[in-house]
């Protein structure tokens, strides 16, 4: 196991009651998807918000799944970090799946238990325990409905914060190999006598649990939960778990409830911290040729159990890289790999009719600006009117080279 630790001490984990506040919003105008879907698990309505990447509508691309609970007030921030993370690099482009909230207690919560509060008696929650039939809605019924109506990759994340937090390692605990990652923020350790403590001990250890990601963040929460949160981190760092990569981070200056935002941005970095290829440090782009790109991706598929083939952005990225530094050929190579790997992406064809043009071949850089018309008017691409001015000054050179042109 690598355990990464931030603070050991002076921060914690609030024991938070059901009643505590979840804001009611609904994304944006054509910021998400609303998807609804008639659960017979649950015997309800249940709806969830879908935000694809900003590629999706323009190539072929297959994307990674988040999955978070609490969408009303998680889930513009938590998109919004993943856009920013992957176009700086850090992370790849995901989609993100926000559930909304019907009975938080009852889908959260693993047992029928009470909340302790310090200095009182325990509230009693009567509609507690309801997580094994939540997370069956999950398995049987939500993460089939995305995966066949959105193009995914089999690699998912799950957040959750507080109650989703609990119900984030419970989900670890009870079906340890369903998410790739899981993300608890701030989650209620103190849980029917530290529930989740005992039952960590015994999936970490068994031999069928996969390779996974854990992380488990806390804010500045008190002294009770403090603890609470000590003894989850003590129960991975005493024990030699080679396929679990825990991390566990404390954020001193944020309260139970603005902890999610920095949660949320260091737990992705931990996730995918080998995402990144080496960069070329004068231009910032991927170093190296396409070969060592297809050789970091491949380590990658080793290490997150799940196959990533080199993403569009970043084999673009090194095309531009060898062309501006006069390597035409690696660079003509690097382009037609990715016009193969994404054949209805109109930018991938664009750049490789610019390797085309600045190679001296404006015949097959007007095939390829032909192309990416084509394929931006069908997508609606946002570029298109630039690959027409690059179509239209390729076919000018073309006709001004062809051997028919008359003197």
């Amino acid at each position: 196991m690598t355990s990464r630790v931030i603070r050991s001490a002076g921060g914690a984990l609030l024991a938070v009651a059901a009643s505590a506040a979840v804001y009611a919003q609904t994304p944006a105008s054509g910021f998400a998807e609303v998807l609804a879907i008639r659960s017979e698990v649950l015997g309800e309505d249940r709806v969830a918000w879908v935000r694809t990447p900003a590629s999706y509508a323009t190539s072929d691309s297959r994307f990674p799944v988040v999955y978070l609970t609490d969408a009303e007030a998680q889930f513009v921030h938590t998109a919004v970090t993943a856009e920013f993370l992957a176009r700086n690099g850090r992370m790849p482009e995901v989609i993100v799946v926000g559930i909304t909230t019907t009975d938080r207690t009852r889908d959260l919560t693993p047992t029928r238990a009470a909340m302790p509060r310090p200095g009182g008696p325990p509230r009693e929650l009567p509609t507690a325990g309801g997580a094994d039939r939540f997370l069956e809605f999950l398995e049987r019924e939500l993460i089939p409905r995305i995966e066949s109506t959105y193009r995914t990759v089999p690699y998912r994340v799950f957040a959750g914060h507080s109650f989703g937090g609990l119900f984030a390692m419970h989900a670890w605990t009870a079906r340890p190999n369903l998410f790739h990652a899981v993300v608890a923020v701030s989650p209620t350790l103190v849980w029917d006598d530290r529930l989740i403590a005992r039952r960590v001990r015994q999936t970490a250890t068994d031999p069928r649990t996969a390779r996974r990601s854990l992380v488990v963040t806390v804010g500045n929460e008190g002294p009770e939960a403090d603890r609470a949160f000590a003894e989850l981190r003590t129960v991975f760092e005493k024990q030699d778990l080679p396929r679990i990569d825990a991390t566990f981070l404390c954020f001193p200056d944020d309260d139970h409830g603005s902890v999610v935002l920095p949660s949320h941005v260091a737990a992705f970095k931990a996730i995918f911290a080998d995402w990144r290829a080496p960069l070329d440090p004068e231009t910032g782009f991927p170093a190296g040729t396409l070969a060592d790109l297809q050789a970091h991706y491949r380590t990658l598929t080793s290490t997150l159990g799940v196959e990533i083939a080199p993403p569009e952005r970043e084999v673009n990225l090194l095309g531009y890289r060898l062309l501006g530094a006069g390597r035409h050929d690696a660079a003509l190579e690097a382009f037609r790999f990715n016009a193969a790997a994404h054949p209805r992406s109109a930018n991938v064809h664009d750049s490789l009719g610019e390797a085309y043009e600045k190679s001296g071949d404006p015949e097959r850089a007007r095939e390829s600006y032909a192309r990416a018309v084509a394929l931006g008017s069908e997508n609606s691409d946002p570029n298109l009117e630039v690959y027409r001015r690059n179509w239209q000054r390729a076919a000018d050179a073309a006709r001004e080279t062809s051997p028919t042109t008359g003197s």
